[in-house]
């Protein structure tokens, strides 16, 4: 054991090589470099297993002895002040490492297929691979400066991966976003490192905890003061972990590669946030306000990430705010005191998620394929319905991630999820309510992704493939049924030819339609156009390389969250979970959580499982075509005759829908109050310092000028003169002087 700890330090070094090599090699041999791309690929791959093998070798050891182990070594010692550099292996660090390295590898090999066509291939896997380097020096560092330092290279990796494509101008614009807003809440981060430090002369974990319980304790340190520095340190956690206000970032992040969404945004980046804030747990506790704070931002991000991911159109984007969503769940679980659920919903919600984005990745790579390489096209969910049948295994592994997400058993997230729900009932119970209010929101916009995606029909050219005429534009619409119209026709008449899976399109058509007023008020215009001599796409599943690792993250989220069973928790031997979520040894409290009354735990469940079976059947009657069996219900009819249909459709819902789609104008307040008012604040201050600074200055020098050249003529170089001069000045000074004196 001490012989395996001992060795332990080099784990953040295993995959740096790979961008070492990549990088140096694109450099001098690019041409010869690109020739052993898939052999490089492999490598990182190769390497990322081993990180994983020692991951789960330290993760047994926890399990059998749950012991601490710490190595330090001084980097910077100066007079009194000293910089160590350190590995630290606890419970937290474990878990974070199987859960770092065993999504990063599903994703690296799932990105071989998914990043074959690009030329920025080897780039990838080298960004990758640092960034999986930098996330594993974070989650084992053993002090603050260290974890900061590991923390702006987590921050670079991601800034270089969401710009990957960054020849277009949006992507460019999202990676400049994301960069900047994480910068705020680094910059807080930093100076409440710097803050304790001053307090404390420590910036050891072990250290830091203990001097502040007693300083605080003795009424030695200003309270105020102390607050301050952890709520900057809170805020490294809120921009990083997608927290309102700096949420924004999230969803415009998923301007790049799929893989990355995956990896970064879904299962490890994202998570460094909640990471942070588990691990300085023990500081937070001992100040008063700051846990209710931190429970109170994760409740604010637990309903707006939920209510902004109603009505996006972008699947990607979906997912994102769906990830805000559960992170804002971790962070509530963490400020109520609940670390072992906000950590066991950490774990079961980065597998369920991966599997979701790499599922959505599969999906854009099969519509790719029939709309052309179009972000606005293929992550479309209102050009995507009926990919059942094209897609079957991409369908099944997006519906396994779906149900865990929604809270089904026997689902991964259902039992995470039902943990937090159950002790937000014990904090604040209004809290509950908005948190219970959540879970419903929670499956209705996943089922409304999943069956947008997968049911009806695939309406990309206005026609299914089994050669039926569709309706609407929009595979399902938004809040009822789907009606196209027709805005502008052109001099031919429509043609529809019947077009078979081996026959060819042999029509012409082009004409413009408008989204139903159901899915947009303000719509936009698509133009679709068929040319002669082209065979008609169809969307196909992916191929094994990007299938298995879906696969084996499907598994995951179909068995991880028995670990964290209620029922595994009166025996000492399966209770596993509450040896692993115990984050660290500085916890305040090391008791394992008590074991759940079976009945009190099936009575939580029911209620959990009931809204979101609600929050499904809702879904499903907006979305799914059983909607026109629907309408010959008598309280349907009943409503459609007193009209009350068309006042929630035209007043509510279009209100719900704005706001959800608008992202809650928090990004036009933004825009508006800071964007616009830096940019004119800049104008304004290069307007003064053209028209007033310059001015005063150049027109100083001009009088000088001016004088100096008028003085020269005075002079005639005779020294009479000047004393003449001198003394006639000499006198009128002392008649002024004299003069005022005798005035007062």
């Amino acid at each position: 054991m001490e012989h395996t700890y001992q060795y332990s330090w080099i784990i953040p070094f295993i995959t740096l090589p790979i961008p070492m090599v990549i990088g140096g090699g694109l450099l001098l041999f690019p041409t010869a470099t690109k020739k052993f791309r898939r052999m490089l690929s492999f490598l990182s791959v190769f390497l990322l297993s081993i990180v994983m093998l020692f991951a789960i070798n330290l993760l047994l050891q926890q399990i059998n002895r749950h012991s601490i182990y710490q190595f330090v070594w001084s980097w910077t010692i100066n007079n009194d002040f000293s910089l160590e550099f350190g590995f630290l292996i606890d419970p937290l660090t474990s878990i974070m490492l199987i859960l770092i390295t065993t999504v990063g590898m599903m994703v690296l090999i799932y990105s071989d297929n998914y990043m074959s066509h690009d030329k920025g291939y080897l780039r990838f896997f080298a960004y990758m691979s640092f960034f999986n380097s930098s996330m594993v020096g974070l989650v084992s560092s053993s002090n603050l400066i260290q974890i900061y330092f590991f923390w702006e290279l987590v921050g670079m990796c991601s800034y270089l991966l969401i710009g990957f494509w960054f020849t277009r101008p949006v992507v460019g614009n999202a990676c400049q976003k994301a960069f900047i807003t994480n910068r705020v809440g680094d910059f807080g981060f930093l100076l409440g490192i710097l803050g304790l430090y001053w307090i404390t002369g420590s910036l050891e974990f072990r250290d830091l905890f203990e001097i502040v319980k007693n300083l605080i304790y003795n009424n030695k340190v200003d309270l105020l003061f102390v607050t301050l520095c952890s709520l900057l340190l809170f805020s490294g956690a809120v921009a990083k972990s997608a927290q309102f206000p700096l949420h924004i970032w999230l969803p415009d992040a998923m301007e790049g590669p799929t893989p990355i969404s995956a990896l970064i945004h879904a299962a490890t980046m994202v998570a460094a946030g909640v990471f942070l804030v588990a691990r300085l747990l023990p500081l937070f506790k001992v100040i008063p306000y700051i846990m209710n704070l931190i429970a109170l931002i994760g409740l604010v991000t637990v309903l707006l990430g939920a209510t902004l991911a109603l009505a996006q159109k972008d699947i990607k984007k979906g997912l994102a705010y769906s990830t805000m969503s559960q992170l804002g769940y971790m962070i509530l679980a963490l400020g109520m005191g609940s670390t072992r659920s906000s950590l066991f919903h950490l774990i079961t919600h980065a597998y369920s998620k991966a599997l979701l984005f790499l599922g959505s990745g599969s999906i854009i790579h099969s519509m790719e394929a029939v709309v052309g390489y179009s972000p606005h096209k293929s992550q479309n969910m209102g050009l995507m319905g009926g990919l059942t049948k094209h897609v079957p295994i991409t369908k099944i592994s997006f519906l396994l991630g779906t149900l865990s997400l929604s809270g089904i058993p026997p689902f991964a997230c259902f039992w995470s999820k039902d943990e937090i729900l159950s002790d937000s009932w014990l904090y604040s119970p209004i809290f509950a309510i908005i948190a219970c209010y959540t879970a419903g929101l929670t499956a209705f916009y996943m089922f409304r992704i999943y069956l947008l995606t997968f049911e009806g029909h695939l309406n990309i050219y206005f026609q299914n493939y089994s050669g039926k005429k569709s309706s609407s534009f929009y595979s399902i619409s938004l809040w009822g049924k789907g009606r196209s119209k027709l805005i502008k026709k052109t001099n031919s008449f429509l043609t529809f030819l019947k077009i078979n899976t081996n026959k060819r399109a042999s029509f012409f058509l082009k004409k413009t339609y408008r989204a139903d007023l159901n899915v947009r008020k303000s719509s936009s215009t698509f133009h679709i156009s068929y040319l002669n001599n082209i065979f008609f796409p169809y969307p196909q599943e992916a191929n094994n390389t990007m299938l298995v690792p879906m696969l084996v993250l499907a598994s995951f989220t179909l068995f991880i969250g028995f670990i964290g069973s209620p029922f595994n928790q009166e025996e000492e031997s399966l209770d596993i979970l509450s040896k692993l979520l115990t984050p660290s040894l500085y916890f305040l409290d090391q008791n394992s959580k008590e074991s759940t009354d079976c009945y009190q735990f099936l009575t939580n469940a029911t209620f959990s499982v009931s809204i979101a079976f609600f929050g499904i059947f809702i879904a499903s009657f907006l979305y799914k075509p059983v909607y026109s069996s629907l309408q010959n219900l008598d309280f349907l009819n009943l409503a459609v005759k007193k009209g009350f249909q068309k006042i929630i459709r035209d007043k509510m819902i279009y209100l719900i829908y704005n706001w959800s789609y608008n992202r809650g104008y928090i990004d036009a307040l933004y825009a508006k109050s800071l964007t616009s008012g830096l940019r004119g604040l800049a104008e304004f201050t290069h307007f003064f310092d053209k028209q007033v600074i310059d001015r005063v200055i150049n027109g100083l020098g001009f009088t000088s000028f001016f004088l100096g050249e008028g003085i020269k003529y005075l002079g005639g170089g005779r020294i009479s003169s000047y004393l003449l001069f001198y003394l006639f000045s000499i006198f009128i000074f002392l008649f002024l002087t004299v003069s005022f004196y005798f005035k007062f």
